[in-house]
């Protein structure tokens, strides 16, 4: 019995030795200066998908005028965020959104404590917690949120 089962450690043992001794493609591109993925690693983007109420975009784009606008651009100016875009268009089916928010990351790090980060943000661009929840909830009438994403930015090698 005790040989078996110094048997099975040292079979462990042995193997475990293997696998450690050989080296990932990950390792391999750390020690050959790089990866050897056919892109680079750029920044990250969240993508908000927005849909509308028939004949509300102009609402929505007042509304937000006031409120998200200056939230970015405090956000850049602290440099939380790189850049946003809003881009307009038309939807391709009636559950489809035709507004999509971008907020642009230096990285996925970035992303940490975030909220932490934001908050006295928007303190600051938008009032208390209550008025903030106020100008949401009036915002319900005129969009719904389809959807968010979180993609990073590649180029081409």
């Amino acid at each position: 019995m005790k040989i078996r089962i110094l048997t099975i450690i040292a079979l462990t043992c042995s193997l475990s030795g293997v696998c450690l001794a050989q080296s990932s493609p990950a390792t391999a591109a750390k020690t050959t200066g790089g990866s050897n993925a056919p892109y680079n690693e750029g920044s990250v983007w969240q993508l908000s998908m927005i849909k509308t109420r028939a004949g509300l975009s102009d609402e929505y784009f007042k509304q937000i005028t006031g409120t998200v606008k200056p939230v970015y651009e405090e956000a850049k100016k602290q440099k939380i965020i790189l850049s946003y875009k809003i881009l307009d268009g038309e939807a391709s089916g009636r559950d489809d959104f035709n507004i999509l928010i971008l907020v642009e990351y230096p990285n996925y790090a970035a992303l940490d404590s975030l909220r932490d980060k934001m908050d006295p943000v928007l303190t600051k661009v938008m009032g208390s917690q209550d008025q903030r929840k106020d100008l949401m909830v009036k915002r319900l009438d005129v969009r719904e949120i389809i959807g968010t994403k979180t993609m990073r930015e590649i180029t081409l090698k």
